[in-house]
């Protein structure tokens, strides 16, 4: 039939969810049509959102952005679409990998869908947002009732990752594609798809394997894609035999991926006439062994198998309940997760205005608001009738616009279950918000003459999912799920994190976040997976190039993931230069023009080692181009130091290495300290140090630097070698004399000349200059050693002398005039008289007084008075006195000492000693002060008278 343009654009809301999910990013894979179906083509993006806060919104087609708007509560937005960026009717545009689709991103979660119309059709695609993209889906398409050419079905493959791989498969051996492929030659198709790219598949109606042949194809991919299904141009009306059909439309969804599907599923009839035979549900199951019930239906109507279909009202079309007021509602239950879509019509008056929704599985975890739905009764810029369908709980508070809907409206109830219950709102204008105390979903149905319209709004998950609130990545990024549930845990890597228990959360670190909620009395839920990224870290570095090349090794700035060498690009190269990066390490050489000095730059990135959460890092390196000062190599040479005469104290700072202006210089004890301005002389102006080599770090004003080299020399200490102690008498004198060759002396006496006289006993010292090196060395004079008389033997008038110390051989002498070798004085006077020694340095010799006693050589112990006694009391005076007697066998038979008066009366305990000669020795020091020992021996006769 032929409606004009704004007619249709009603008519295809119809079909769909005016409104989607609410999400910070969504995308839109494209679809085929024939070529005859497209006149006046027009299409568009329609945005809107609950946020208070305006928000900017890109909208990109092929990776490139069309525009921008700005969307908030009460402001929804609409953004012009070229019909090239989704719409193809070119053969050559399909089964092959195009850049067709769009992708749009936000700041903060809103609604979009597409809606788009041709001369006498339209339709719209609601976005599901992120429940709208996974990896495995099943293709569902309207049946072909009319088998002709202008009727088609499509899929549209919209890629979100780069490389990503989709087979589809599990379609009908009896297909027949556009481009001539059929089922049999190309039983599945296999292609790669970079992000923003997609894949379009289409055959034509007039095939008969084509009017059911496609409905449950199956599309898996390795990474998330968006998936478009229907038909441009569809007719599923069941025609009585003998009647006609009356007209086409499009017939196009968003479809979900599997891991968002239920089992559980309400539907409420939209504006046609049941006689009609258009209102249905198409189910196509996913896994095998999946029963099918209606309503309160006790045993199932169907047991599908993977990817079969059933349309519940082909056979019987009884299976919409009027629950009172023409309220007509449908209970689908299966055993397994199932796709349902919604065949419908947008008036009662035509078969033509068919429609094409998606219908989200009921579970307790819908959210309780739906807010908003802006001009829920316009399509620009037209005015429509429309009556507002709700789910929700049974037993929930439900308000519309904070008004709660009269008991006409609802609640109606549903046949097969007593969970749910349904509402209609007729004639709902402007902006709408929806609010449940329990799960809620809602939908319209719209229309006007022959248009008509619909759709679903959230609730296109059977679990929750997580979404964005603002942020692509770290930095930036916040989580969010609807706030309508009771409680929230939230979890990174299937870790708890402490204290995130909101519905909102702002990572910090990349990972896999999940959330566990819970609401009234349902079991406590996970929601899938949502992947959190690093943005790409964007720094700028100064570096100064010195000596031609530098190299440069990417590093990350902040993350701890190592580097893939391979990730290392060149996205900006130099301007006056050259840089390569090696493939096996990653590092980069940079090497500016020949003669070239001055300011160059280049962008480099790089990726870290995680597979999952790649790190990447894009660095501005902002270059110096310089030369590097001239430096020479020098030497120093210092003095010993006196303490340490192998080391000297040096002033690097005098070593001349350079005459450039502005440089500054800095010492180290190696090559390797220098280069790597590593332990520092601090004190360079008093360096101590061997001889050796120390290094001059000279920078200039760009940090450009060359090391030299100092050599250092230390001057050995040059002494006298004729310069030596000396012994001489303490009376006496000498000459020190320093020798020749040296530049200058200076003696302690302050005597200036290379020798000095009249030194006597005493230390002395001379500063010896050599060049500009003095070393000072002491020179000794020492007193000689004198002898020491260690004893003297006296025997009779013989005197023997023995002497230790000093310098042998000595000299003796008896009257300090004759001297002889020989230490035996014979025929010494009795009495007393001196010994005289000295040694080979004849000093002024040592005396020593001696006394030589007088003889006695008998006793006659017989009590005549004469000689009875041996009496040597004349020499009690000597120090330690003592005499013995010792009879012929050495034994000692007396002791001669102060007690007994130094006397021996010759006996021994009062007995008389036997008649015989006896041995005597006598001991005693002198003189006084020097106590040299002297020993007097001889025989004495004792006789005894009888």
């Amino acid at each position: 039939m032929k409606i004009f343009l704004l007619t249709f654009l009603l008519l295809f809301t119809a079909i769909n969810p005016l409104f989607g999910q609410r999400d910070t990013e969504h995308w839109f894979a494209p679809m085929a049509a024939r070529s005859t179906q497209i006149s006046s083509p027009q299409q568009a993006l329609y945005f809107s959102t609950d946020s208070t806060t305006p928000f900017p919104v890109e909208i990109y087609s092929n990776n490139t952005l069309l525009g921008t708007v700005t969307v908030a509560k009460g402001a929804p937005q609409t953004f012009l679409i070229p019909l090239g960026s989704i719409i193809t009717s070119n053969t050559s545009e399909m089964f092959v990998p195009v850049n067709k689709g769009l992708y749009t991103k936000g700041t903060k979660p809103y609604f979009a869908t597409f809606r788009f119309s041709v001369a006498s059709h339209g339709e719209i695609l609601t976005s599901k947002g992120k429940a709208g993209i996974g990896k495995k889906f099943y293709a569902v398409v309207s049946p072909i009732e009319n088998p002709i050419v202008s009727l088609n079905f499509t899929a549209g493959i919209m890629a979100t990752e780069d490389n990503t791989v989709v087979t589809v498969s599990n379609y009908s051996a009896n297909v027949i594609f556009t481009n001539g492929w059929t089922a049999v030659t190309n039983p599945t198709l296999t292609f790669t798809l970079n992000k923003g790219q997609s894949y379009i598949i289409e055959g034509t109606g007039d095939m008969a394997g084509n009017k059911e042949g496609f409905i449950g194809a199956k599309i898996e991919a390795d990474k998330p894609i968006s998936v478009t299904n229907g038909n441009f141009n569809g007719q599923f009306a069941i025609i009585p035999p003998g009647s006609i059909h009356d007209g086409s439309d499009i017939v196009m969804d968003q479809s979900v991926p599997t891991d968002r599907l239920g089992n559980e599923f309400v539907l409420v009839k939209g504006n046609g006439d049941i006689s009609e035979r258009m209102e249905d549900a198409l189910i196509v199951a996913t896994e095998g062994g999946t029963q099918v019930y209606i309503n309160n239906g006790a045993t199932p109507v169907i047991t599908l198998n993977e990817g079969e279909s059933y349309r519940v009202n082909k056979l019987s079309n009884t299976n919409y309940i009027n629950q009172g007021n023409n309220h007509y509602n449908m209970y689908i239950k299966t055993t397994k997760n199932v796709y349902v879509y919604q065949l419908l019509a947008g008036v009662a008056t035509s078969n033509a205005t068919i429609g094409f929704n998606y219908i989200p599985p009921l579970n307790c975890y819908l959210p309780r608001k739906i807010d908003e739905i802006g001009n829920i009764n316009i399509l620009p810029p037209t005015t429509n009738s429309v009556k507002l369908n709700i789910l929700t709980e049974t037993g929930a508070g439900v308000t519309v616009n904070g008004a709660t809907p009269p008991a006409a409206q609802g609640p109606y109830p549903v046949s097969g279950t007593t969970s749910w219950v349904s509402y209609s709102v007729p004639n709902v204008t402007g902006n709408v918000t929806i609010t449940s105390t329990k799960a809620v979903t809602a939908g319209i149905s719209g229309g006007s003459g022959v248009v008509g319209y619909g759709g679903y709004f959230a609730g296109f998950s059977s679990i929750p999912v997580i979404a964005k609130q603002t942020g692509d990545c770290i930095p930036g990024i916040v989580l969010e799920l609807d706030d309508s549930f009771d409680s929230y845990q939230w979890f990174r890597d299937g870790t708890p994190i402490p204290a995130a228990t909101t519905n909102s959360f702002t990572p910090t670190q990349s990972g896999e976040y999940t959330v566990r909620i819970t609401v009234g009395s349902c079991p406590p839920i996970i929601t899938p997976v949502y992947k959190v990224y690093t943005c790409l870290t964007q720094t700028t570095s100064n570096q100064t190039v010195c000596d031609g090349v530098k190299l440069i090794v990417p590093t990350f700035t902040n993350s701890t993931q190592a580097v893939v060498p391979g990730s290392v690009t060149i996205i900006t190269p130099p301007t006056n230069g050259n840089a390569v990066i090696d493939p096996a390490t990653g590092v980069i050489s940079y090497a500016p023009a020949f003669n070239y000095v001055g300011p160059d730059s280049f962008v480099y990135k790089f990726c870290g080692n995680n597979p999952n959460f790649t790190d990447c890092e894009q660095v501005t390196l902002n270059l110096t181009v310089s030369e590097s000062p001239t430096v020479n190599n020098a030497a120093l040479r210092a003095c010993f130091l006196e303490d340490n005469p192998a080391t000297g104290l040096f002033n690097l700072a005098n070593a001349p290495v350079t005459v450039q202006p502005g440089v500054t210089k800095k010492y180290y004890p190696s090559p390797t300290d220098a280069d790597n301005s590593t332990n520092e002389i601090l004190n360079p102006t008093n360096y101590i140090a061997p001889t050796g080599v120390a290094y001059v770090k000279v920078i200039n004003a760009n940090g450009c630097y060359r090391v030299a080299q100092v050599t250092l020399t230390v001057l050995p200490p040059v002494k006298s070698a004729v310069l030596v102690d000396k012994i001489i008498c303490v009376e006496d004198k000498t000459t020190l004399d320093a020798g020749p060759g040296f530049s200058g002396y200076a003696w302690s006496t302050g005597a200036t000349t290379q020798a000095i006289q009249n030194a006597g006993v005493g230390t002395y010292w001379v500063k010896l200059k050599t060049g500009d090196c003095v070393i000072l060395q002491t020179v000794k004079v020492y007193a000689s050693e004198q002898p020491v008389v260690s004893n003297i033997e006296i025997s009779n008038t013989t005197v023997t002398v023995y002497a230790i110390g000093g310098n042998p051989p000595y000299k003796y002498s008896i009257d300090n005039i004759q001297w002889q070798d020989s230490n035996i004085f014979t025929d010494v006077a009795r009495g007393i008289s001196t010994v005289y020694v000295k040694d080979s340095y004849n000093c002024d010799p040592i005396k020593v007084e001696i006394t030589i006693p007088n003889l006695i050589n008998a006793i006659t112990p017989n009590g005549d008075g004469v000689n009875d006694v041996l009496d040597y009391s004349l020499l009690s005076a000597k120090k330690n006195l003592e005499f013995s007697i010792f009879d012929r066998y050495g034994s000692k038979i007396f002791q001669g000492d102060k007690t007994n008066g130094y006397k021996w009366d010759g006996t021994i305990g009062g007995k008389r000693v036997s008649t015989g000669n006896y041995w005597f020795e006598i001991h005693w020091n002198e003189p006084a002060g020097k106590q040299t020992p002297v020993k007097y021996t001889g025989w004495i006769l004792v006789k005894g008278r009888e």
